[in-house]
């Protein structure tokens, strides 16, 4: 075959493929068409040409596709084409243009583009035929118009040339065309046309003809412009309205300047009125630019007459609504603008007298369309705009003044544009900072809030673009620093810029530094009176900056610019701060940014705050300084009214102020000063009121004392309670508030003052104006005056002389404090009234004189019953409350403590203990809860304190540890962890006043810490054990003489409503009965007698541990009597007969006997009966036999028991073994129909009892077996692995049998001799379902070394060796995996034994009739294993026999045989790996191409099997190159691209064995019937990469017309995907022509 001849066919077929109906192989198709004309463009261009004159009947979309793919073909080649095959392609493409007078775009396009790629070099040939088609007086074809206009855009220098004869031949056929649509080309022509001549005139160097002028076309477009302006912009139809207007804009250009000038009056109009006809006018928006450049260049006189008209419409451009995410928009805008700069550079006093006017209105969309002209006029037109500054700058005022968020958006936007241009720095700038720093003071949270979609987006708002451009302004616009500084500092102390102190701050740091840069000396701030810059002080600076740093993360962080600031500005403030400002603000910064606004704690930065400034004054050391500085703080504080937390701040700030001035006078004054000017009715301010004065009395206590005493008998103070009594309703409230700041002060004062000075003016002067209000009713004068009192009591207490201080008040003050917390609502906790008075009292308390006993009584009682009652908060509650809470336990221990103290005795203690328990045994939780707790508190504060200087006894331990041990049970976890302290503690106690040292620890005490862990357990018996363990160790410590109290304490507890706490009582008894007498033991009989009657009437859990004591001593004496009476019960066992099971656990050899007698039951009877539900049912049903079943359930039971260990243990392997047949005999099998029924109707009547499945009550018991025998790891492993709900499913019962087995290899070695001595006697089973399951779990074991380091190997080889003629093939599967469980098991073995195991595996392989029978697959999977662990010398007879024998399943149509088969032939390469015959090479290669297209297998499996053996056969196929890329793109893991790696294959292969390139095609033809889609997509895709990279000499090999016929039938295949490689190979298949 002719390579002409080959080329054709192969076209020929594509071109016959064009029509198939999945788009994507037509692309293919087309591809490969293009493919071909890469290689041989002539010919293929030749068919397609051919192809399409003999097929005049193919519809026009294909006809587009082979069109598209031959001005692909022409694009690439057009250098090569000759003149013949050019003019053949032009003569057809024109006739494809033409053919139909009707449009039809996408084919008459298509052959448009094939012109215009051949008019690229033949561009005189394409004119002649365009021409011959374009004749003078007949209107053309629309596409011929449209191609003579793309190739004049294509081809510039090559068409300009006939412009001039096309222009002369178009312009009479536009009086011609009556259609729109013919119209619309002519227009779209005359526009290319203009361009092109344009830019031909503007690369008059490149031209090939440089004598052509813009006049050369003058006349012809003059003429054109009349028809289009004239007549055809009126047309109704919108297209042609664009079309006319897109045309005129270049046409403008080109025509004479003086019919230019004399058609602008009518020109400019007729476009201006397309805005309204049309809604998308960036078209005329461009045009109009166009035009408006032209009348400029030439000078025109006209524009000024049209100017207005043109400013209006414009105007209204920039101010419609639009979407302003749309691209036409914005290209319309951005030509708008353009406009707009061309008239500012020709009448900028026009431009502006229009547009500054339009600032003033009140329009919204006018007032920002204008200001965005006139920011894009600033900085297009500078040099027109520069002499109109203070014009435009004057015509801000109205914008600054609006509110609307888009007009600020815009001003701001004009000023940045100012600031570049040098406008803020004239008269009137400062207007305009001002605006700016105003919007950065806006609040985030105040941003006008987004309501449509014509909205910009939320994070280009005001605010932030107000700050980007204020800083931007301070860093890098040079010009504005002096602008900026100083002027920036007025606006730190205004309040209402506080929202712009971050930007402010940073901008002032910036502009600061750059200064200091050029005068590091000289002060920054200079204060010139004659200023007109009012700027603050540095007293005010200061005072502004340190406050706000107080809230340091409000205002995006103004803390930290803030104090950065001042740093800048220390020389300002005072000279003599720098050194330690430089040391001392850099740690406050770092500890800003070590926390956030969640994570600061606000009281402790405060005090950071008030240090550094202390620190300051004393650096200074300057009273006049101080004075001043006082003086501005508190001119300062009403500017903090509307934030309580800066302004309480400030209060301290003056207070530290005022405590460092040494001017008395001053001090006093402006102590004065703060009590009249104080703003009383705010609530919150009397704390920061009090804290100043408390800070100040530091230094001048008499000086704070004497002015409130002043203040209170002041006019001032009398004035304010007349004014207040004027308003009937409000003055008591008022002057509460009045009295209850200065009690406040009073405490502060008190608690802060020196302490030596305390005590002397304690009852004269500060406690003495507090009595006079405690008979206030007002909550929150009582809350003032609680904490005052609190206050003044600390400070008293913590002053050295206080032991020696005698409080004559003392026992009224407390009357008062009781009445309070009497006073409070005894079920809610709302205020901390009751925690301040408690921590009051318990500060009373241990001043003298002593309180009467029944004054103490009464104050425990009552604050007992404020506090123990108080409902618990619901969970959702706020931190606040809980704190609060916390709070006032706390205080409620402090104040008992304090009471213990004053009679540290055990009747002191008896005493505080009965008042607490009434609350230790409530019947709600929550006071019980806190009851132990505060018995926690008081034992633990006694044995701290415990001091015996005599051995005396503790004779109340008994009935305290009575009251406290059954709590361990208590419904609440909380309780139960204080009853186990209140026992640690009373038994040190005990063991205190026995004479033991406070550090000695006691081992047996100590274990009670230990159990606490087991009482948060949900599970009862874990918690009951606990009990148990808890009465041990009290058994262990308590006295002889303390057994009876503690008895009979613990009896009274059986009866307590908590059913937890009695059975506590009940465990605890019998735990102590049974570690200190015989006394359970000597009644078990008389319990036995009445055994059935209390286990029947009753459910308490004290009669169930008895019964099962009872039953233990009976068994003990009758064990297979009791058996065989509790085997008797009715299935399934109730609750009771389980209990009565467990408690034969106890006793280790008793429980041997049991389980040895159970599992007589479970392996001598009948495990099923099998029986027919119908009598044609296929396979009889298997119904469990009772008395197995109810051993099963009982067995169960015991070994559920913790007791039951040892007898497990020491019948460890009977038990495995026994309970594994059982489970295999069971799965799948019935319960008795009575049983059934039974079940039923327990399910209906919900009667809890265990399901009584035999296979899960075997699976149950097997389970339970192993915990109790130590094999927790075993358990564990296989519930993980999801084993024992396999072990239940016939489906899955080999599997939970491999993982029971694998997990008892890996934890219970040492247990497995005897289990497997128990098991190896099995194959003899009857039951083949045991012989299954023996089989399963011995092949596992070989599975781990364990077997060969117990020297078990050879036992169980030869067991599994004799089970290999088993009747049941499963039997005979599961011995072929154990075997081959030996390479991961006891790889070491493999060769000693490999002979025997080879034998085995290919036996395996040819086991049965069927051929792919499970056998077969499990020999397969055993060869991947052994093979590369047998000996060399054993492999060379047995490889080639594998490989043949497994060729077969490559192509199986189950996955599971391919995935092994595939992955045995990669082990069978290893194998060969250096020792390769050529013999077994010709099964590699026999096995390279199903590999290679089982890549593309749709199971994942046989895809990664598909990998492993490339990489296996590459070492064999002796070509470093092929390996590589094998192990390259084939790790598991990595993605494959496919078609790439593919290509690199087939590259290799035909560089390094191009002999195969036939017998590769050959094997890749019989996979194009593949049944698998991806693998036969995958055959024609391989082949044509083998051609490819195939040389020609080797071309002989293949068979090309079969091959060729055999894509050719791929080309039909019902899936696209096939057709479409089949056609990229065609393609390729050009190769060999």
């Amino acid at each position: 075959m002719t390579t002409r001849s080959c080329v054709k066919k192969l076209s020929t077929i594509l071109l016959d493929a064009i029509t198939d109906k999945d788009p994507l192989v037509q692309e293919q198709v087309c591809s490969a068409l293009c493919a071909l004309g890469e290689s041989q463009p002539e010919i293929t261009l030749s068919t397609c040409e051919e192809h399409l004159r003999q097929h005049e009947k193919l519809a026009h979309p294909y006809r587009t596709m082979i069109l598209r793919a031959m001005e692909t073909v022409v694009s690439n080649h057009i250098s090569e084409l000759d003149k013949d095959m050019a003019r053949a392609i032009i003569l057809l493409a024109s006739s494809e243009m033409t053919k139909a007078k009707d449009l039809v775009c996408d084919w008459q396009q298509a052959a448009s583009s094939v012109l215009v790629a051949v008019g690229k070099r033949f561009v005189g040939m394409v004119m002649e035929e365009m021409l011959s088609k374009f004749q003078p007086g007949v209107l053309p074809h629309c596409f011929v118009l449209q191609t003579l206009a793309n190739l004049s855009i294509s081809n510039v220098f090559g068409m300009v040339p006939f412009l001039t004869s096309v222009l002369s031949t178009m312009l009479p056929m536009l009086g011609m065309a009556k259609h729109d649509t013919m119209r619309v080309v002519f227009c779209c022509a005359l526009q290319h046309f203009s361009e092109s001549a344009l830019e031909y005139v503007a690369n008059l160097d490149q031209a090939p003809d440089p004598t052509v002028r813009k006049d050369t076309f003058a006349s012809d477009i003059s003429s054109a412009y009349d028809i289009l302006f004239h007549q055809w912009l009126q047309s109704r139809e919108a297209k042609l309205r664009l079309a006319v207007v897109e045309a005129l804009g270049p046409m403008s250009h080109l025509l004479p300047s003086e019919k230019l000038e004399e058609q602008l009056p009518k020109l400019l109009p007729g476009v201006l009125a397309l805005y309204k006809k049309h809604a998308e006018t960036s078209h005329v928006s461009k045009s109009l630019g166009q035009i408006l450049e032209a009348a400029v260049s030439v000078g025109s006189r006209m524009l000024d007459v049209q100017l207005d008209s043109l400013l209006t419409a414009l105007h209204a451009q920039i101010c419609v609504p639009v979407e302003s995410s749309s691209p036409l928009v914005t290209t319309n805008r951005k030509e708008v603008l353009r406009c707009f700069t061309i008239l500012a550079c020709c009448s900028p006093e026009r431009l502006l007298a229009f547009l500054l006017p339009k600032l003033d209105t009140s329009n919204e969309r006018t007032r920002v369309g204008s200001l965005q002209v006139l920011r894009h006029v600033i900085n297009s037109a500078a040099a027109q705009m520069e002499v109109k500054k203070p014009f435009i700058l004057s015509s801000m005022r109205l914008p600054l003044l609006d509110t609307n968020s888009k007009v600020k958006r815009a001003v701001v936007q004009v000023i940045s544009a100012m600031a570049h241009h040098g406008y803020l720095e004239q008269p009137g700038g400062e207007a305009m900072l001002e605006y700016l720093v105003q919007q950065c003071a806006l609040p985030p949270d105040a941003e006008p809030q987004k309501t449509g979609p014509l909205e910009e987006p939320p994070a280009d708002n005001v605010r932030e673009i107000s700050v980007s451009t204020l800083y931007l302004f301070s860093t890098t616009v040079d010009r504005m620093s002096e602008v900026l500084w100083p002027y920036l500092l007025e606006f730190l102390t205004p309040v209402r810029y506080t929202g712009a102190l971050t930007p402010l701050c940073k901008s002032l740091v910036h502009l600061a530094q750059k200064k200091q840069e050029k005068g590091a000396d000289a002060l920054l701030i200079q204060y010139d009176s004659d200023s007109k810059v009012t700027l603050p002080s540095p007293y005010a600076i200061a005072t502004r900056l340190l406050t706000v740093s107080s809230s340091p993360y409000l205002g995006d962080g103004r803390g930290a610019a803030s104090l950065c600031l001042l740093s800048v500005l220390h020389r300002d403030i005072h000279p003599w701060l720098g050194q330690r400002w430089a040391t001392t603000i850099p740690l406050l910064l770092e500890y800003l940014d070590e926390h956030t606004a969640e994570t600061l704690p606000q009281k402790e930065w405060e005090e950071k705050l008030l240090v550094f400034l202390r620190d300051s004054l004393a650096v200074v050391s300057d009273n006049t300084w101080t004075c001043q500085l006082s003086l501005e703080m508190c001119k300062q504080l009403p500017c903090y009214n509307g934030t309580p937390q800066e302004k309480n701040f400030l209060y301290k700030c003056v207070g530290t102020t005022l405590g460092a001035a040494s001017n008395k006078d001053v001090v006093r004054k402006r102590l004065q000063e703060l009590l009249e000017a104080a703003r009383y009715q705010d609530e919150a301010e009397h704390e920061g009121l009090a804290c100043c004065f408390g800070i100040c009395a530091i230094s001048h206590l008499d000086d704070t004392l004497t002015q409130l005493e002043e203040f209170v008998r002041s006019d001032v103070f009398r004035k304010s309670i007349g004014i207040f009594s004027i308003f009937k309703d409000r003055s008591e409230n008022e002057v509460e508030k009045v009295k209850g700041a200065l009690i406040l002060c009073y405490g502060h004062v008190a608690v802060r003052a020196p302490r030596e000075l305390v005590l002397a003016r304690a009852e004269s002067d500060i406690l003495r104006n507090m009595f006079q209000c405690f008979s206030t009713k007002d909550p929150a004068l009582q809350l003032c005056l609680v904490q005052s009192v609190y206050m003044v009591c600390q400070a008293i207490c913590s002053s050295a002389q206080a032991g020696s201080f005698h409080f004559s008040r003392k026992a009224e003050l407390v009357a008062q404090m009781m009445d309070f917390i009497k006073g409070e609502p005894p079920n809610s906790l709302r205020t901390p009234i009751r925690k301040k008075a408690m921590l009051a009292c318990t500060h009373l308390i241990s001043l003298e004189p002593a309180l009467e006993e029944q004054v103490r009584t009464d104050m425990v009682h009552g604050c007992l019953h404020s506090v123990m009652a108080v409902l618990p908060e619901p969970a959702e509650e706020d931190g606040c409350q809980e704190s609060l809470y916390l709070d006032t336990m706390h205080a409620l221990e402090d104040l008992l403590r304090s009471l213990l103290q004053r009679n540290l005795t055990p009747q002191g203690l008896q005493i505080m203990v009965e008042h607490l328990n009434p609350w230790i045994k409530s019947p709600r939780g929550y006071e019980r809860a806190r009851a132990l707790g505060l018995s926690t508190c008081l034992l633990q504060f006694f044995l701290e304190h415990l001091h015996v200087s005599a051995l005396v006894p503790f004779h109340n331990l008994g009935l305290l540890v009575g009251l406290f041990s059954p709590r361990c049970a208590d419904l609440w976890p909380a309780t139960r962890q204080e009853a186990v302290n209140c026992v640690y503690y009373l038994l040190y106690l005990q063991l205190g006043y026995e004479g033991f040292s406070h550090d000695y620890r006691d081992d047996v005490a100590e274990r009670l810490l230990t159990l606490k862990d087991g009482l948060v357990h949900p599970d009862p018996a874990i918690l009951f054990h606990t009990c148990h363990s808890i009465a041990q160790v009290i058994a262990k410590r308590l006295p002889p003489d303390q057994l009876i109290s503690l008895l009979l304490t613990l009896f009274e507890s059986l009866g307590d409503p908590d059913k937890n706490c009695s059975r506590a009582a009940t465990v605890m008894i019998n735990c102590l009965l049974k570690e200190r007498g015989t006394m359970l033991l000597e009644k078990v009989p008389e319990v036995m007698s009445v055994l059935c009657s209390k286990l029947q009437g009753t459910r308490e859990e004290h009669v169930l541990q008895a019964a099962q004591h009872s039953v233990h001593i009976l068994a003990s004496q009758h064990c297979a009597a009791v058996v065989t009476s509790l085997l008797g019960s009715p299935l399934p066992f109730d609750s009771h007969i389980c209990t009565l099971w467990r408690a034969l656990a106890v006793e280790p050899s008793l429980c041997t006997q049991v389980l040895g007698l159970l599992l007589e039951k479970i392996n001598r009877d009948v495990p099923f009966k099998e029986s027919r539900a119908f009598l044609l049912s296929s396979a009889p049903d298997r119904v469990a036999t009772l008395l197995p079943l109810a051993a099963t359930c009982a067995l169960h039971e015991v070994v559920s028991a913790p007791a039951s260990g040892p007898a497990v243990l020491e019948l460890y392997s009977q038990l495995f073994a026994g309970l594994l047949l059982r489970v295999s005999c069971t799965v799948g099998v019935q319960l008795p129909r009575n049983l059934q029924a039974k079940e039923r109707r327990a399910t209906s009547s919900a009667v809890v009892s265990k399901a009584l499945d035999p296979c899960s009550s075997a699976v149950d018991a097997l389970r339970a077996a192993l915990l109790r025998g130590g094999s927790e790891d075993v358990v564990q492993r296989v519930e993980l692995e999801g084993g024992w709900e396999s072990l239940r499913t016939s489906a899955g019962h080999e599997d939970g049998v491999a993982r029971l087995a694998s997990a008892m290899a890996k934890f219970a070695g040492p247990r497995l001799p005897l289990v497997m001595k128990a098991l190896l006697g099995t194959h003899s089973s009857v039951y083949e379902v045991q012989r299954i399951t023996s089989t399963a779990f011995l092949a596992e074991l070989l599975n781990s070394n364990v077997v060969n380091d117990l020297m078990l190997l050879e036992s169980l080889l030869d067991n599994l060796a004799a089970r290999q003629k088993d009747p049941c093939a499963s039997v005979r599967r599961l011995v072929l995996h154990g075997l081959a469980n030996i390479a991961s098991g006891s790889p070491d073995k493999v060769r000693t034994h490999g002979p025997q195991l080879l034998t085995a595996m290919i036996g395996g392989l040819d086991d049965g009739d069927d051929p792919h029978s499970l056998v077969a697959l499990e020999a397969m999977a055993g060869l991947g294993k052994l093979l590369g662990l047998v000996e060399p010398r054993d492999l060379p007879s047995v490889l080639l026999h594998i490989a043949i024998r497994i060729r077969p399943f490559f192509d199986s149509e189950k996955t599971e045989f391919r995935s092994v088969s595939i992955r045995l032939f990669g082990h069978l390469n290893y194998a060969c790996h250096g020792n390769c015959e050529d013999v077994f090479l010709e099964q590699v290669i026999g096995g390279l191409v199903p590999l290679l297209l089982h890549l593309r297998d749709s199971q994942a499996p046989v895809a990664g099997a598909c990998r492993f053996a490339l990489r296996m056969c590459g070492p064999n196929l002796e070509c470093e190159e092929l390996e590589a890329a094998f192990q390259k793109h084939l790790q598991d893991g990595r993605s494959l691209h496919f078609g790439e790696f593919l290509n690199t294959v087939c590259k290799h292969l035909m560089r390094y064995f191009p002999d195969l390139l036939g017998r590769l095609v050959s094997t890749s033809l019989f996979y194009f019937k593949s049944s698998w889609e991806d693998v036969r997509a995958a055959a024609p895709m391989f082949t044509g990469f083998l051609v490819l990279h195939s040389e020609p000499q080797h071309q002989a090999q293949v068979d090309l017309e079969q091959l060729i016929t055999a894509l050719q039938l791929l080309l039909k295949d019902p899936a696209p995907t096939v057709r479409g490689k089949a056609a990229e190979t065609l393609g390729r298949l050009v190769k060999f022509s």
